[in-house]
């Protein structure tokens, strides 16, 4: 049975390359969510217990909103503070590190060289976590409000909100990582040369 499926596995990753990148993908991100799903509840938990919670962090202004938006105070009536922001920040860097050497060895199977490949995954993730901050600004004090407030759920609300918002950014990577990946993590043809001193006599 193991071996059918294999089989079958093989030759269609060998007829669809791609789709088959893909596939093996999403299933490493699923993977990769489950375990920012672990770590952040965590990494809050942690820096909440600091006065950071009380520190406002808001940088970045575009017109009336700020990328980084989290005021001081714990949610949902302040942003969770610069606490909330290093609990985000340590469970995507985290998750990023794992995801970075799952996908180059796994899915894409690249033999290019890792540091520049490192070099423009941590661009791609710079740039990503930007945008993704901005989406954040403006859905993640909503949520927290509904689930929190709204329909009065407490500690309980606060935990879906987390993995609300966990899953959203999930989201946003997976969808603008994997054409980044198909780039960063090529695979150039291995070199088949025979050496000299192993080419047979009179060839």
């Amino acid at each position: 049975m193991v071996t059918r499926i294999r089989q079958r596995w093989a030759l269609f990753a060998a007829t669809r390359p791609t789709l088959a990148q893909l596939v093996v993908f999403v299933v490493l991100n699923v993977g990769v969510t489950v375990l920012q799903l672990v770590l952040m509840p965590v990494s809050k938990a942690l820096f909440g217990l600091t006065p950071l919670v009380d520190t406002g962090f808001q940088a970045l202004p575009i017109g009336s909103f700020f990328i980084f938006d989290y005021a001081a105070g714990p949610l949902p009536e302040g942003g969770g503070g610069l606490a909330y922001f290093l609990a985000v920040q340590l469970t995507l860097a985290i998750a990023q590190v794992v995801n970075f050497f799952a996908q180059r060895n796994i899915t894409f199977k690249s033999n290019t060289n890792v540091w520049w490949a490192a070099l423009w995954y941590a661009v791609a993730y710079v740039v990503i976590t930007f945008g993704a901050a901005a989406l954040q600004s403006v859905y993640k004090g909503p949520v927290y409000d509904l689930f929190i407030t709204v329909w009065g759920m407490g500690a309980t609300g606060e935990t879906i909100a987390d993995v609300i918002t966990m899953l959203i950014n999930a989201l946003i990577s997976c969808a603008v990582f994997f054409p980044i990946f198909k780039i960063i993590f090529r695979r150039e043809p291995e070199d088949e040369t025979v050496p000299e001193d192993r080419v047979p006599v009179g060839a």
